[in-house]
């Protein structure tokens, strides 16, 4: 007897990742859109499918009405999923009410408080509910974060910058956040002081994240999401980077996502824990 597809809601479905989401859950063989969630007013009632550009009506409208939809997925005979690409604002109360339905969340929406990931990590603990949170989707980052844990190993200075779209709305990202924090569990201090800085503009140095790391966060239209990790040393620069050129190489990781958080009991936190 061929498996249930699974039920899959996406909320932030009218945005440029949701729409991807949309398309690449509408053609995966084992997956199937059961919502699509989106407060945007002017696309309320509108067909997912054809809002994400498939030559055919996924007759799932984009509706704003998440509790009623995540009720509806938990009656599904197949667990349900339930992906977040909205606003920091928004995901923590989105993947509480998804858990609360025993709908497994997995979340790309970056700008997560700590505190806020441990009261997911103990309410899905709690209710036995798999929940994935994923700062980054591509396979190519999960690469540069590991070959900059590598470098870290010999190099002492180091200093990350992201650029992203100015549509993005938490600064630093995720992706750069989780970069210091793996850096930051070496379990050694970057960039030691030679010097006794002074900023003259606040901020100009960037933000200080673990460990002594600094990070700068750019933002402007035209970008979509790219990140450097530079490491110097007495004459050498080490310089690691990823460039994302189109949404669609997010989507593998997403498929992935979906598939693993089934399996799992407890919150997981970055995509290399499940590849």
């Amino acid at each position: 007897m061929a498996q249930a597809s699974i039920p899959v809601v996406v909320i932030g479905a009218a945005g440029k990742m949701g729409r991807e989401v949309v398309k690449a859950v509408a053609q995966a063989p084992d997956m199937i859109l059961v919502g699509a969630i989106d407060t945007t007013e002017e696309h309320q009632d509108k067909d997912a499918g054809e809002l994400a550009g498939l030559s055919e009506p996924l007759e799932v409208p984009i509706t704003n009405q998440l509790e009623s939809m995540l009720a509806f997925a938990a009656q599904e005979k197949q667990p349900g999923v339930m992906i977040d690409f909205t606003h920091p604002d928004s995901v923590y109360d989105n993947v509480r009410s998804a858990i609360a339905y025993g709908i497994r969340p997995v979340v790309g929406t970056t700008g997560l408080s700590p505190q806020q990931i441990q009261n997911i990590a103990d309410f899905a603990e709690k209710a036995s509910t798999g929940c994935l949170i994923i700062p980054n989707f591509s396979i190519g980052m999960v690469l540069l974060q590991q070959a900059a844990v590598t470098a870290s190993q010999y190099f002492d200075h180091v200093e990350i910058i992201e650029l992203h779209h100015n549509q993005k709305a938490d600064a630093p990202s995720g992706t750069a956040i989780q970069t210091a924090q793996m850096l930051g569990e070496m379990g050694k201090r970057f960039n030691p002081a030679v010097v006794e800085e002074t900023e003259k503009i606040k901020g100009a140095r960037g933000s200080l994240a673990d460990e002594g790391i600094r990070i700068h966060s750019v933002r402007l239209p035209g970008l979509i999401a790219h990140q450097e990790v530079i490491f110097g040393a007495a004459g050498q620069i080490y310089t690691l980077r990823h460039d994302t050129s189109d949404r669609a190489c997010y989507m593998p990781g997403v498929l992935l996502a979906i598939r693993k958080v089934l399996q799992l009991k407890s919150l997981v936190y970055g995509l290399e824990k499940i590849l």
